[in-house]
């Protein structure tokens, strides 16, 4: 069986799935991490920025990542399109089957906050990657903490951001043990822990990053 068939089928699309939702799930907590030196001022964070734009290996490690981000999408969206063809009559009633079910409000809604995850990163590179760039210090270097104030002096644009993190914890919440689910790593003992852990880290994540934008606008 060749590479292709082996990760076109259901089995190999689960796997692809978990594998590139846990690099992406690596690589949100490593990006709060360095969001979070906002709170350490506008030197500190304009500083770490620079180092992070300036390293030689931040475009080889972007164009990764966005690799492994649209396989992500295009695996999830056509298993989607795929179960809903296998089953084309909905379910009259849907129901929690108890304690033993995995069924959420987060792992039903998984194929839309995941497009509007989509959608927030879209708008997140266009106002805060290529948005507008502002030179400080000699030798100049852009000054995104400026950029990022702007942006969040509008409360609309707290609010979508709010808005949007809410989603993509949802996302994270029931993403993070069905990856483990998915690559063949969840064993009944520790199950729960897996579950437990996912909705820790998508409150983290989506708290952690929906507070930003609400400090930088109650802060002016």
């Amino acid at each position: 069986m060749s590479f292709r068939r082996v990760f076109s089928s259901s089995v190999g699309t689960k796997l692809l799935i978990g594998v590139t939702g846990l690099l992406l799930f690596a690589y949100l907590l490593l990006h709060l991490a360095g969001n979070l030196l906002i709170f350490a001022g506008q030197s500190t964070f304009n500083e770490y920025s620079h180092t992070l734009i300036s390293n030689p290996l931040t475009v080889p490690v972007e164009i990764a990542l966005l690799l492994v981000f649209l396989l992500h999408v295009y695996k999830t969206v056509t298993m989607w399109f795929a179960n809903q063809r296998a089953r084309p009559i909905a379910y009259e009633k849907t129901s929690w089957a108890g304690y033993t079910s995995r069924k959420s409000v987060a792992s039903t809604t998984m194929i839309w906050t995941g497009l509007a995850t989509l959608l927030f990163v879209g708008i997140h590179l266009a106002q805060m990657k290529y948005g507008a760039w502002y030179p400080i210090g000699d030798p100049p270097i852009r000054d995104l903490y400026r950029t990022e104030v702007e942006v969040f002096s509008s409360p609309v644009w707290v609010t979508v951001y709010v808005v949007c993190m809410i989603l993509i914890g949802l996302h994270l919440r029931h993403g993070f043990s069905s990856a483990f689910q998915s690559i063949g790593a969840d064993h009944p003992l520790y199950a729960k822990r897996l579950v437990a852990a996912g909705i820790v880290l998508a409150i983290l994540i989506g708290g952690g990053f929906a507070i930003i934008p609400v400090y930088l606008y109650f802060r002016q």
